[in-house]
């Protein structure tokens, strides 16, 4: 209550035409205050208080009966039961309204309302009596009762709120269960919906979804009715859940997924579902999340005309998501046809999954059409062999079901160590490496024996050939393995083999993983034909990519260690890893044996004729430059720092691992899109 002029008196009783009439003072009949000055407990000054209290309790003439006080200050809005109602526990008995806000009193246990002493519209205190309870029978023994605003009633029987029930009807049209039609053409192409993909990718009951409710911008050309029905979520489901959670804690599995829907608008790129897309991208940075983007789709949306704009070039999802890289991981996935602007994410990605029946491509049929390019089928245009062989795809997999198995497996090596792991037959590495020097071998099954079991991932299998590079585990702790390929060029880096490595260096240094490279190539490749393909830079971003490490890195040398692509294979020479050590097998040169004994000792070979007696001065003079260069003696002169048993490799990376201290901030580490 406010008074109403200057320095006015209120007395008890008196009506002043405001919220409410002055009831009673328990200090003095009257009080004087000046104009504006407010009558409530609140906000007056506190030596106003007591002046303010309500009027004096009733006192109960029944020791058994049970006051209902208020809670707080407040005017009663209305009794909810009369006098001499039975009650039960939890029932209703009045509302008060405070600060414009309503509060429930209850009954605490059963009793009849004998006696009410305060009228609805009354401003009562806090404290102050406003009926007795009388106890039943069958009623708790009761004293006075300061009635909680909390209490809780009785269970009943469940019965939807009409707000809560036009949440659960604005919710169906986006769930599967509800768009029979459009599933069953999905499951008629042998494929999954997003919602699908989602919950085979994340655990049970953990996802979060953000913008189900939106639709597709074109109000003003189709009605709502139909944008509900036909565009739930505006053809994206986005959110946040978590992935291998019973592997690693509840803050290390939570991820950012987002999954085009291509049964709604052939999963096209619109206003709204860019707006998802920016939320979702926006959490992801701040809180350091992984993205697993599901891509298939169409690209932009020309039908959105909800917005007063010309072209839509001011999109910043592309940015946003590009801004992600090297901060997160992110993980792209695509089954089916993932054209235009869906693509230019999906490159963005640090790794690609596909099916086999992918087709990626920065322009779909129309777009190439329109170009004057051609006619072509979805299906000719960036097909699954084609992006694997030129290294867009890093994992080809049969199926929607394998490829979110891949993503559970990759997204683990960011996650942290496994406790439960199981080690290889270290003995067998003793074997891997023929005696012959001249016999070729795979690679793969050095990495396979040294990797915990089932922990090997390799990427981009198809592109690169000469340098293999996967992701592995060795007693449960996560890195990155490289090895040269004996069985594509001798061994030799090419270009592709180059780019290949340099990337995933920078890939395993942005998210933390240790490096071991296992050496086994004669050199970089050389010759007029490799340099058509511009081999000078690119080898050179090997030494580019290890001199901005902040891993670990770790040097095997399996057989041959020869020139600068050893060099290279070693983070840039064999002192720069924290060590670097060779099998018995090892052999070594500032370049291959026999091409350095053709040029060093040309003279003495061209004095000879052609035949035998040349062949014999030659392969002694290899021997001879085999034996110097030997692991022991580069062992013996400090140049790599010990010859170890092969059976003891993944002893020393343990202990290698185990000297690991805390990496230096990623700040500014990239990972180049190629």
């Amino acid at each position: 209550m406010r008074v109403p002029t200057v320095r006015q008196q209120l007395a008890p009783g008196v009506d002043y035409g405001h919220s409410a009439k002055v009831q009673a003072f328990q200090c003095a009949t009257a009080i004087q205050l000046d104009e504006g000055s407010k009558v409530h407990t609140a906000i007056v000054p506190q030596a106003l208080v007591p002046c303010l209290t309500a009027r004096p309790s009733p006192l109960s003439q029944n020791p058994a009966m049970t006051e209902i006080r208020s809670p707080l200050q407040a005017q009663i809005v209305a009794w909810h039961i009369h006098a001499g109602a039975d009650v039960k526990a939890g029932d209703l008995l009045l509302v008060l309204e405070a600060m414009k806000m309503e509060h429930e009193v209850r009954a605490e246990h059963d009793g009849r309302l004998a006696e009410l002493f305060v009228e609805a519209g009354a401003l009562v205190a806090e404290g102050e009596v406003l009926a007795n309870l009388q106890p039943t029978s069958q009623s708790r023994q009761s004293g006075t009762s300061n009635v909680s605003v909390t209490a809780k009633p009785e269970r009943r029987a469940v019965v939807l709120r009409a707000d809560l029930q036009r949440v659960l009807d604005r919710h169906a049209p986006t769930l599967d269960a509800n768009r029979l039609e459009a599933v069953s053409k999905r499951h008629a192409l042998g494929q999954r919906t997003a919602r699908e993909n989602i919950a085979d990718l994340c655990d049970a009951g953990s996802f979060m979804e953000y913008g189900a409710l939106a639709v597709a911008a074109q109000r003003t050309r189709r009605s709502e009715e139909d944008l509900i029905k036909n565009t739930p979520a505006d053809g994206m489901v986005t959110g946040i859940g978590s992935i291998n959670q019973g592997l690693f804690a509840a803050e290390r599995s939570r991820a950012v997924v987002m999954a085009y829907d291509a049964t709604v608008l052939a999963g096209t790129q619109g206003m709204r579902n860019h707006q998802k897309t920016d939320r979702l991208l926006g959490i992801a940075l701040q809180q350091k999340l992984p993205v697993v983007l599901f891509a298939e789709g169409g690209g932009g949306r020309p039908g959105d005309v909800d917005m007063p704009i010309v072209a839509g070039l001011h999109v910043s999802s592309f940015a946003s998501f590009a801004r992600l890289n090297g901060q997160v991981p992110v993980l792209g996935i695509v089954a089916g046809r993932c054209f235009a602007g869906n693509a230019a994410l999906l490159g963005c990605c640090d790794v690609i999954i596909a099916t086999k029946n992918s087709n990626i491509g920065m322009g779909g049929p129309a777009m190439v059409e329109g170009g004057g390019l051609g006619v072509y089928k979805p299906e000719q245009i960036g097909p699954s062999d084609v992006q694997h062989g030129n290294g867009v795809i890093d994992i080809l997999v049969a199926d929607e079901a394998a490829a979110v198995a891949a993503a559970r497996h990759y997204l683990s090596f960011f996650q942290g160590i496994v406790k439960d792991w199981q080690a290889p037959d270290a003995l067998a590495l003793r074997d891997l490496v023929p005696e012959n020097r001249l016999r070729v071998y795979d690679t793969r099954a050095v990495m396979a024996g040294l990797a915990d079991q089932g922990s090997l991932l390799e990427l981009r299998s198809g592109f690169g050939k000469g340098i293999h590079t996967a992701l592995a585990r060795i007693e449960g702790r996560p890195v990155g393995l490289l090895a040269n390929n004996p069985l594509h060029l001798g061994g030799a880096i090419d270009a592709d083999a180059a780019d290949k490595a340099a990337r995933f260096m920078q890939l395993c240094n942005a998210h933390g993983l240790p490096l071991l490279s296992l050496v086994d190539t004669p050199g970089f490749m050389v010759g007029p034909e490799i340099e058509t393909q511009a081999q000078v830079r690119h080898v050179s971003r090997m030494f580019l990519a290890a001199a901005h490490l902040r891993v670990p890195f770790f040097g095997v040398v399996l057989r041959k260690g020869y020139g600068l692509g050893a060099m290279a294979m070693t983070a840039g020479g064999f002192h720069s890893p924290l060590f670097t050590v060779a099998w018995p097998s090892g052999e070594f040169g500032a370049m291959g044996l026999e091409g350095a004994v053709r040029l060093g000792y040309r003279k003495e070979l061209e004095a000879l004729p052609e035949g035998p007696q040349r062949d014999a001065l030659f392969e002694s003079l290899v021997a001879t430059a085999y034996d110097k260069g030997s692991a022991l003696n580069m062992a013996a002169t400090l140049e790599i720092d010990a010859v170890i048993d092969p059976s003891q490799t993944r002893d020393w990376l343990v202990r290698g691992l185990q000297t690991q201290r805390e990496l230096p901030g990623a700040s500014g580490l990239a990972i180049d899109a190629w």
